[in-house]
């Protein structure tokens, strides 16, 4: 076994890998680049090795200086993570000619799956199912034109090398073909550095659905069933669960023996996952192998109680699978959320800056895990992507691995910037995906116009009221023993309030109780109990018995609560003190329809527009990259540019005016 191994990467899969190569006495050395200097892989490992600024080919993609930082320290082998170098063949190659093991495929396998289109050609051959469409490269965007129309539309442009979502784009018609062309070919070259485009038949209502494969290099070759992967936001996982609801036993089968005879056709020796899309009748079909460690590994650790990283370091080390395929089974249920740096209020626009509070949920072995990356008062900086940690949860049933999940999201804080979790916290709360009712089209047919944080399920409206109402009585308690008070004037702390918020006034009445407070609202009195003080973020306690977890703020005068997915403010004021605030004017907010703001921090890419031009609604105006994808902002009205207020190659702040228009 290994006495040292260098982990190329960063983030929660370095600090994962980490944990387990110290489980197994192994030590080891971090890479980082410039503004990871001070990153949580940094401090967990046992060595650490500077490899420059922080733009990704100047530091973790450099291979060279990886490879140098594994001779300065020792590194007897390499574990590549996910992303960045983890799916280069090249590299892989280079890091064997130096003399070191590479944890990971052999670099043929890695050339074989690594190549959309040679993967595919490779998995007819090993006879297993494939997804209709044209496997060469196509040059033009008009050659995409013609092609989609002859695989018929709708389509899916992909990048050859892609991968995480990137270089991808679904299209319906030939305008859309041939913008999706160009745009999948500048993201492949800025994710990859290959911007070959291919295209195939996008399969309509398709589940994603990955089968996890293991292999050594004795030959032996097994699965670890599958894991469910449809909830998706521009092609970007956001949660997974294994195993799949929708699965039978023989379709569980089926493709379990394909993905293994796919990856006995490339001798594939480590961990790797071959991915398939389903459609409505369990028809399924080959969309592609990576060859590396997936994000979503932990549910399937889960299930089967296996550490896959510890695997992956045996196997390369020349060790057999201690197993055979007939001693694996599912145990239980497990699902993973994303956490990551974004703001779905204002369409998941990046978000980054200081993490000001980070408070992980309890983690409990076999049923709550944290996979994380930073930590509090760290950074998350834009030149990366926005991953912030990996909340799972397991359960013998999915009801119950899905209780244990809403559970874990009320409980998990987040400040100092956005983050995704009241958007998961919904998903999980959504009867749709509580029924296992699953496309990849889920978010995109379930929030049409956006994630707004506000869709109370029902009671929420006035188990949340009331909720305000019982912090407002323990604020004005603890004001109430202010020393220095005038005698006889002294605060006096009523009993009647009106709480408002989203959109709605409700008036209470909040009577004290030894163990937290009695509320009447809508003529039903509710029982509040809690241990919660003022100044926690967290409130615990049952509201008319049932157990409950809010993140509670008092931001100014207003109380802000979030709980199942809903972020809501609160005023909580005497009745007469509502009355008089009903009179008052309301400012408006300034009028900023004449310009284009930035909505995320990033790099201004390329402005389409120039001053005194014409602009019609939905054409495009700028792109902005940020944590490594492209966002377009187009017009919303018609309109004349009056001028530019930010030049190609800026880097831009959030809400930074870029167009002015007349």
């Amino acid at each position: 076994m290994f006495k040292k191994i260098l982990i190329a990467n960063r983030g929660e899969i370095a600090c994962r890998i980490i944990a387990t190569a110290h489980r197994m006495g192994i030590a080891t050395v971090a890479v980082f680049s410039d503004a990871d200097r001070d990153a949580r892989h940094v401090l967990l490992a046992d060595e650490a090795v500077n490899i420059g600024p922080p733009p990704p080919r100047e530091s973790y993609l450099a291979m060279d200086k990886i490879i140098a930082a594994c001779h300065a320290t020792g590194a007897e082998a390499l574990h590549p993570g996910y992303g960045f170098l983890a799916e280069n063949a090249d590299f892989a190659r280079q890091v064997e000619a130096a003399g070191i093991i590479f944890i990971g495929p052999k670099p043929a396998a890695i050339s074989a799956m690594g190549d959309k289109i040679a993967s595919k050609r490779l998995a007819s051959a090993a006879m297993v199912n494939t997804i209709p469409g044209c496997d060469e490269v196509i040059a033009t965007a008009e050659e995409a034109v013609r092609i989609a129309r002859e695989v018929g539309y709708p389509v899916m442009i992909k990048a050859c090398a892609g991968g995480g979502g990137k270089g991808m784009r679904v299209v319906g018609n030939d305008q859309e073909a041939g913008a999706g062309f160009d745009a999948c070919r500048a993201e492949a070259m800025t994710s990859f550095g290959d911007d070959r485009i291919f295209i195939e038949k996008f399969i309509e209502e398709p589940r994603h659905l990955e089968i996890q494969v293991l292999g050594d290099a004795h030959g032996n070759v097994v699965h670890l069933f599958e894991r469910e992967c449809s909830i998706q936001r521009r092609h970007q996982k956001l949660l997974e669960e294994a195993p799949s609801p929708l699965l039978d036993e023989a379709t569980r089968h089926a493709m379990g023996d394909q993905a293994v005879a796919l990856a006995k056709a490339v001798n594939y020796q480590s961990a790797g996952t071959v991915e398939f899309v389903v459609d409505r009748d369990l028809r399924f079909y080959f969309l592609e192998m990576n060859t590396r460690l997936q994000v979503e590994h932990p549910v399937t650790e889960m299930i089967t109680g296996l550490d896959l990283v510890e695997l992956m370091i045996r196997v390369a080390a020349g060790e057999p699978l201690p197993f055979r395929q007939e001693e694996l089974h599912i145990r239980g249920w497990a699902i993973e959320c994303r956490i990551n740096a974004e703001d779905p209020l204002r369409n998941f626009l990046p978000s980054v800056g200081r993490l000001v509070r980070y408070q992980p949920p309890e983690t409990s072995a076999g049923c709550v895990r944290v996979d994380t990356g930073v930590y509090e008062g760290g950074e998350i900086a834009p030149d990366y992507d926005s991953m912030i940690a990996k909340l799972v949860c397991h359960g013998a049933t999915r009801h119950e691995a899905l209780g244990r999940l809403r559970e874990a999201l009320n409980a998990f804080v987040i400040r100092g910037v956005s983050s995704n979790i009241a958007f998961q916290a919904a998903l999980t709360q959504h009867p749709r995906f509580a029924a296992g009712r699953l496309t990849t089209a889920f978010i995109a047919d379930e929030y049409p116009h956006g994630f707004h944080g506000n869709d109370l399920p029902p009671g929420g409206a006035e188990f949340l009221a009331a909720v305000a109402a019982a912090v407002h009585r323990i604020y004005l308690e603890r004001a109430a023993r202010i020393e220095g008070q005038v005698p006889g004037h002294e605060l006096q702390i009523g009993e009647d309030f009106v709480v408002s918020g989203n959109d709605t006034e409700h008036e209470v009445k909040v009577q004290r109780v030894p163990d937290g407070c009695d509320v009447r609202i809508q003529g039903t009195t509710h029982a509040i109990r809690s241990n919660w003080r003022f100044g926690d973020i967290l409130m615990r306690g049952s509201f008319d018995g049932t157990p409950f977890c809010v993140q509670v703020e008092r931001p100014g005068l207003r109380y802000r609560i979030s709980c199942m997915g809903v972020l809501l403010e609160y005023s909580v004021l005497p009745r007469r003190a509502a009355e008089l605030l009903r009179m008052m004017p309301r400012k408006l907010p300034p009028d900023r329809s004449k310009f284009l703001l930035s909505p995320m921090p990033g790099l201004l890419v390329e402005v389409a527009v120039k001053p005194g031009q014409e602009v019609k609604a939905g054409e495009r105006l700028v792109v902005i990259e940020a944590m490594k994808m492209q966002n377009t902002l187009h017009a919303e009205r018609d309109g004349t540019v009056a001028e530019l207020l930010a030049q190609q190659g800026e880097s831009l702040a959030v809400e930074q005016p870029v167009i002015r228009f007349i």
